[in-house]
């Protein structure tokens, strides 16, 4: 009885989401190579209305279903994500890639489980989702509210790996590499050699400012950065932004981190201490939104990491 009713649910959120006003020009969607589409989320905060879904997500069409990268904030997130792919094709969701450990990354793993998906994520990255869930559920509910959490449930992976992990499917390659830690411990970016495609997830922020985050590492997300770069792709879909170019992912993410510590290094070898390190110069990336809110933060994390390398 619990499945029928379960099953039903899932139903009539597919139907709603189809429909409802709240779900309406959430997502932009983007055509980025022939069977290759962006989701792009608002940069602003989660709420009622976004559901969580404030980042970029990916779909790949193959002949033998579709391949979702990064599956929505939560249930009724994935559903709105679910929504969209509707409206592009008949193909249903058979692996669900996430790139990391944020909430957009796998609290809407419950849906696509329920509608028979694999997922697929770096075992690093598990770790981290089971880490701070508690966390991000509570911190979820605040902002999106009960209503809008409602359905969502843990779900991580059925297939996982340690750094790297080819999907063949319907003739498509995708080459899921975890090559660092970078704002999350397990980031992951998916390759598509086929179409010259990466999905870059968290490790590639563009049009907004990054997060440094007490659980990000500021060195090792310059390599993997690099990972991404050695492979030039002709599409770059970043974890939170539209589909862009390896040169402007390179000025938005690589570029301000490299300064940023170059900064706090100049900072700490001056004898300055944390408190001061809020005015290191990043006002060469003032055009990125939200560097308001974010520049004195990360220079803070970033002077916390860098004291003890």
């Amino acid at each position: 009885m619990k499945n029928i009713i379960r099953n039903q649910f899932i139903s009539l959120v597919a139907v709603l989401g189809l429909t409802c006003p709240a779900f309406a020009g959430t997502l932009d969607v983007e055509k980025v190579a022939d069977g290759v589409w962006a989701f792009v989320g608002p940069f602003e905060q989660r709420n009622s209305e976004n559901l969580g879904n404030n980042a970029t997500f990916g779909l790949v069409e193959t002949a033998e279903g579709a391949v979702l990268i990064d599956p929505g904030g939560s249930f009724l997130g994935a559903a709105m994500i679910d929504a969209e792919i509707r409206k592009i094709t008949d193909q249903q969701v058979a692996y669900v890639i996430d790139t990391g450990g944020q909430d957009h990354r796998w609290l809407g793993n419950s849906y696509w489980r329920e509608k028979g998906a694999r997922i697929i994520a770096a075992k690093a990255a598990v770790a981290d989702q089971l880490s701070r869930v508690s966390m991000q559920m509570t911190v979820l509910s605040q902002l999106v509210g009960s209503d809008g959490m409602a359905g969502t449930e843990p779900v991580t992976a059925d297939i996982t790996f340690d750094d790297a992990y080819v999907l063949e499917i319907g003739g498509v390659t995708f080459d899921i590499r975890h090559p660092a830690a970078a704002h999350t411990p397990g980031d992951s970016f998916v390759w598509l050699p086929n179409s010259s495609t990466v999905f870059a997830g968290d490790i590639v922020f563009v049009g907004r400012m990054l997060g440094v985050l007490t659980f990000s590492n500021s060195l090792e997300w310059l390599d993997a950065f690099d990972a991404i770069a050695e492979l030039n792709p002709g599409h770059l879909v970043p974890g939170h932004g539209p589909a862009t170019t390896l040169a402007v992912a390179r000025a938005d993410t690589r570029d301000y981190l490299a300064n940023l510590r170059e900064q706090v290094r100049a900072h700490i070898d001056g004898g300055g201490d944390i408190i001061s390190s809020v005015d290191v110069d990043q006002s060469k990336f003032e055009y990125l939104e939200l560097y308001d809110g974010l520049a004195r933060r990360n220079a803070q994390t970033v002077f916390e990491q860098m004291e003890w390398e």
